[in-house]
């Protein structure tokens, strides 16, 4: 045990299936996202940032100390932003219409973040997020960058390491990609927006 823990998921195990299966949630989460919360907590005695939050970190830090805690930052937004899938999943209300303010519509705005998360060159993520102006805006963010790092609110992330859909779908990102709308929890994407 350290200062950071595992986050719990909000969902069963299974919840996400077959979008992302119970398998590929067990390595992802019980695995990957648990070694870098260990690895943050090994880095932390005598770095000075003991006291400091996972945004602090990311902020400030470089090298290990910097990937691990944005790796835990960026994965606590990943799987806290879905539920059970849903047929013709959409988000409403103001979010639908800062998207369609921002992209021109819905459709337009799922194909340029698919296309903006299939193209990475390597591991990464895609993201969306609200610049200071509430401008909605699509970054591709390599290794374990976050776009707090440009100043951005994070609001939606697809995680375009391989680890977060090998197992599922081999080496078809895009497949994955466009398999992920069903489950989006839009009313999360929104508390993060008008937070």
């Amino acid at each position: 045990m350290g200062k950071f823990e595992l986050m719990a998921l909000p969902y069963a195990v299974e919840a996400l299936e077959p979008v992302i299966s119970k398998e590929t949630i067990a390595f992802h989460h019980g695995k990957h996202l648990a070694a870098y919360v260990n690895n943050l907590n090994g880095l932390l005695p005598g770095s000075g940032f003991e006291e400091s939050t996972l945004e602090e970190i990311v902020l400030k830090a470089e090298g290990g100390m910097l990937n691990n805690a944005g790796q835990i930052l960026n994965h606590e937004l990943y799987f806290g932003q879905f539920a059970s899938p849903k047929a013709d999943n959409k988000p409403v209300g103001k979010l639908a219409e800062a998207i369609t303010r921002d992209f021109g519509s819905f459709e337009a705005f799922k194909e340029e973040f698919q296309k903006k998360g299939a193209t990475l060159f390597g591991s990464g993520w895609v993201w969306l997020s609200a610049d200071k102006d509430g401008k909605l805006v699509i970054t591709q963010e390599a290794n374990a960058a976050n776009p707090i790092q440009k100043g951005l609110k994070p609001l939606l992330t697809f995680d375009v390491w391989e680890h977060a859909y090998y197992l599922d779908y081999q080496n078809r990102r895009p497949d994955h990609l466009a398999a992920l709308w069903q489950i989006i929890d839009w009313e999360i994407v929104e508390s993060r927006r008008s937070k």
